[in-house]
């Protein structure tokens, strides 16, 4: 009796495995820019060129070398790296709604949203050939002499 309810037991955990799916072990899809993949059914907010700046990133990078101060303060040495900036780059090229989601250091960050304000208006994103909204996210650079990337993030619509 004992090894009928032994087998039985052994027989329902065996079932019950096998009813199991197997893990995958594929990794999921990673999608990169220059390497992204056409959707089936894209986001109707979702632009189909991304803005750009008038001469591109080195543009951005000289405009940014001639305009950036570099705060002064008394016996302390300013860090070096980015004030990462999110903003909105409307219809018509301008940006607007500049905000620090990066910090360096709060005079830094001054400086990096008064030299915002004065980017000239970007070739805007555009949907289905009609120019969008978009937001993106802006590396200002400090002290380093890092090639500038600009970010493109989530839709003013969404």
């Amino acid at each position: 009796m004992k090894r009928l309810l032994c087998v039985l037991l052994a027989g329902f955990a065996f079932a019950a495995n096998a009813q199991q799916p197997a893990p995958t072990t594929s990794k999921p899809i990673e999608l990169k820019a220059g390497r992204m993949q056409v959707q089936a059914r894209p986001a109707s907010n979702r632009p189909d060129v991304a803005p750009s700046f008038p001469g591109g990133a080195d543009a951005l990078g000289a405009f940014f070398q001639q305009n950036i101060k570099y705060p002064e303060t008394s016996g302390v040495n300013n860090p070096t790296g980015n004030v990462l900036v999110t903003a909105t780059i409307e219809a018509n090229g301008r940006l607007s709604n500049p905000v620090v989601a990066q910090s360096l250091s709060p005079a830094q960050d001054a400086e990096a949203l008064r030299v915002v304000a004065l980017l000239p208006a970007f070739k805007p994103a555009t949907r289905k050939g009609q120019p969008i909204p978009v937001q993106i996210s802006l590396p200002v650079p400090f002290g380093n002499g890092q090639i500038l990337k600009v970010e493109q993030a989530n839709n003013k619509d969404e």
